[in-house]
């Protein structure tokens, strides 16, 4: 991860060093980690860099009023890492930046993806009047009714951890840098220049959004020459956290497939440049006219994927365990215990934990029901403590275990109640 300084933003890296660099830009009010869904799949052939907006997910709270100083702020944390060509997805105020990419330096562009984005969001009074509410009371009204404006009623009522996830990103983020954020979409503005856009364009919506729905998207259609359209059935706002799997599927079938040569600026010719390692994709039927709906195809779990599930489960063990607890385990492997850290590493973690029919979340309330069951309290600690980390409240994990307590006995849920009430004490009591 980046060391954010004040003209750069915090970033981080996933995938082959080696890859094409592929970008994926955030919402507002959301952190990197809405795009985690997406990211297993696209780093198999790209190397995928997230950045957090200022103030948002931990980044530090140096505000950017404006869509063109967020992407000078980008294209900063690019020149450092030395990355001079890239596609990029953003969404919403991330797909705002992608087209100041598009049309401010379109020789680094090689591919955009637009995701619930706009050529203009709503009224600069809308969004400087939700500034004034930040100034007022704060974000915690902004962060109660997100999940109305992000996600359709049905995947509420459904995924209620997911839905307190999303509150708390917003509740998180720094207001200075919220509001300042309000303001950028307040002054952006690009429906005269959309004829400019000359890379390929995907415009990505679900059918559901009422903040940036079809509309608008059909609007950046109409006005990006090589554009098309790709409505999501059954999705809100944030789709990409909504409907994770079609999304992957469309942003690999673009990227794969429209990535523009660069161009040598000073003869005007094409420049020589490695082909991407990209793996064959599905044929694409031919399109009709300028703008196609695509029906979303679910992602396949592909052999090629698992090639090297140990290295997978290496990185997923340390995301949800972290490292500490995982050094300490491989630490004590020897000639006995060692292939058993293996097995585990490559199976456990590089097979169950790295399939996408899950998120990290609902693992997480899994596991530890079935370590409740089986008494197996050593091991429920750190799993109270990689549940946390996998974003679960401490409330929620009490309902977990309540749940428990039902169906796996009460004497095992007072001892689970015991080891997860110390856990929780220690992760969430702030350091003198």
């Amino acid at each position: 991860m980046s060391e954010t300084q004040t003209n750069t933003l915090q970033y981080r890296l996933d995938g082959p060093e080696d890859a094409p660099v592929l970008i994926l830009g955030p919402s507002l009010g959301t952190t990197w980690h809405m795009w985690d869904r997406q990211v297993p799949e696209l780093a198999q052939q790209f190397r995928v860099f997230r950045f957090d907006l200022p103030g948002h997910g931990g980044a530090p709270a140096y505000p950017a009023g404006s869509v063109t100083e967020l992407t000078a702020r980008l294209l900063a944390t690019l020149d450092a890492l030395g990355v001079q060509r890239f596609g990029y997805a953003g969404c919403a105020l991330g797909g705002a930046v992608g087209i100041e990419l598009a049309l401010r330096c379109p020789e680094r562009v090689a591919s955009l993806a637009l995701v619930a984005a706009s050529p203009r969001f709503g009224s600069a009074d809308e969004f400087r009047q939700r500034g004034v509410i930040v100034r007022t009371n704060g974000l915690d009204p902004i962060a109660r009714t997100s999940p109305d404006r992000w996600f359709t009623g049905g995947f509420v009522a459904a995924q209620p951890a997911i839905t307190e996830w999303a509150v708390q990103m917003v509740r998180t983020t720094d207001p200075g840098c919220y509001i300042a954020a309000c303001e950028a979409l307040a002054g952006f503005d690009a429906r005269a220049e959309l004829g400019r856009i000359g890379v390929p364009t995907l415009v990505l919506v679900g059918s559901d959004d009422q903040v940036t729905g079809p509309a608008e998207a059909r609007t950046l259609v109409a006005g990006i020459p090589d554009a098309r359209l790709a409505v999501v059935p059954g999705a809100s706002h944030l789709v990409p956290v909504e409907q994770p799997s079609a999304v992957s599927d469309l942003l690999v079938r673009h990227f794969s497939t429209a990535w523009q040569p660069a161009v040598e600026s000073a003869t005007g010719q094409l420049a020589v440049v490695p082909a991407a390692p990209v793996r064959p994709v599905p044929a694409v039927a031919p399109v009709a006219g300028p703008i196609a709906e695509i029906a979303p195809a679910v992602v396949p779990l592909l052999p090629s994927a698992r090639s090297d599930t140990y290295d997978t489960g290496l990185k997923i063990r340390r995301e949800v365990l972290g490292d500490a607890h995982v050094d300490r385990a491989l630490a004590l492997a020897d000639d006995f215990s060692g292939d058993f850290q293996e097995f585990i590493t490559r199976y456990a973690w590089g097979e169950i934990w790295d399939r996408p029919g899950l998120d990290r979340r609902s693992r997480s309330c899994v596991t530890l029901t079935a370590l409740v069951a089986g008494g197996h309290l050593e091991e429920l600690a750190f799993h109270t403590r990689a549940a946390l980390r996998n974003g679960l409240t401490p409330g929620e994990i009490k309902e977990v275990l309540l749940q428990a307590a039902v169906y796996c006995g009460v004497p095992a849920a007072n001892s689970a109640f015991r080891v997860a009430q110390q856990v929780i004490h220690e992760e969430t009591t702030p350091e003198e």
